[in-house]
């Protein structure tokens, strides 16, 4: 079966996965609605088809659920597709997007914009975001000599920028006072409160960025050859290099933006499907960004289900940490 058909059977397959998920997930909540009302309120909003769903049903569906679900479902899809650019281009099976400092720096920007003494509308989301992106660029300059960037001292530079900026967000928890609560929450990663404004927003970043990063699915395969053999294969590996990070980076910091910082999606995802369809980043890549999506829609299900509503973060967390040491453990783990 060639490239095309199998993605094709795969990607068709996990979008009818995805459905399944998001239909489930909005009849889940204080008040139990129907999954055909649900589905009789998505046609009504997309396509003005008449029903006789209760007003009441609709607007917890379309203004309190959906919300939530769709920007769960835009988050776990950037992520997941960043981690799996970031395993392939650091060659490692441990990568996650986190790997380069955007989650660290978003943390420092988000926690800085709660402690601050005046408060800014969409203060934030910015602050996270902007935070996210300077804290990838420093990252990648102070990696970077003579129009070079080794993988190997981009990683090294990660892992300081990400311990320094660790740091500088405990300190500031120390001094934050009345709002630790907040900065807590936020760090941990949650989705309550989203809005259609958030969700579209993020998608209006992370579907360009994906579509870009799918289009260099094929240098992504070269590259795990190693930078001599890609470059005399025709990849211009400094250039690709850039673009992959750049955009991985913008993926993420647009995820982390919106819904704190959500761990494992971006390691865990990408080596689920990376053992279902293989290492052929042109499968690989909008498999595992589907599967990511529906992955944080069943989790933040599962978050908001009980008779308290606990972080996201946590729940990824509880399912993801078990399968990283079992791929520790794993003869499956082989560089990606």
């Amino acid at each position: 079966m060639n490239v095309g058909v199998r993605t094709g059977a795969w990607v068709g397959g996990l979008c009818g996965a995805l459905v399944a998920v998001i239909l489930a997930s909005a009849t889940i909540g204080p008040v139990p609605i129907g999954v055909g009302s649900v589905a009789d309120t998505a046609l009504w909003a997309l396509l003005g088809v008449a029903t006789d769903v209760p007003e009441s049903h609709r607007t917890i569906v379309l203004s309190i659920r959906m919300p939530r679900i769709v920007l769960g479902a835009v988050v776990g899809f950037a992520l997941a597709s960043a981690g799996t650019v970031m395993q392939g281009f650091f060659r490692n099976p441990m990568a996650d997007p986190s790997i380069v400092g955007v989650s660290a720096g978003a943390a420092t920007g988000a926690v800085a914009a709660i402690v601050a003494p005046v408060t800014v509308p969409l203060a934030l989301p910015v602050a996270a975001f902007v935070g996210a992106l300077v804290a990838a660029f420093g990252v990648y300059l102070l990696a970077s000599d003579g129009g070079r960037t080794p993988v190997e001292t981009l990683l090294l530079a990660g892992i300081a920028v990400q311990t320094f900026l660790g740091a500088v967000v405990s300190f500031m928890l120390v001094q934050s006072g009345r709002d630790l609560r907040q900065a807590i929450y936020w760090l941990m990663g949650h989705l309550q409160h989203s809005t259609w404004t958030e969700a579209t927003v993020a998608a209006a970043v992370v579907v360009p960025g994906f579509l870009a990063l799918l289009a260099y699915a094929r240098d992504l395969n070269v590259l795990l050859l190693g930078e001599e053999d890609a470059h005399s294969l025709g990849i211009e590996v400094e250039r690709t290099k850039r673009l992959l990070l750049v955009v991985s980076s913008l993926l993420t910091a647009a995820a982390v933006a919106v819904a704190g910082v959500i761990g494992f999606v971006g390691l865990v995802v990408p080596h689920m499907m990376r053992l279902l369809v293989g290492p052929d980043h042109r499968i690989l890549l909008p498999t595992s960004a589907l599967a990511g999506a529906t992955f944080l829609v069943a989790t933040d299900t599962v978050a908001r289900s009980g008779p308290a509503e606990i972080p996201v973060g946590i729940v990824t967390a509880a399912v993801g940490a078990p399968f990283f040491l079992y791929l520790l453990r794993s003869r499956e783990v082989h560089t990606p």
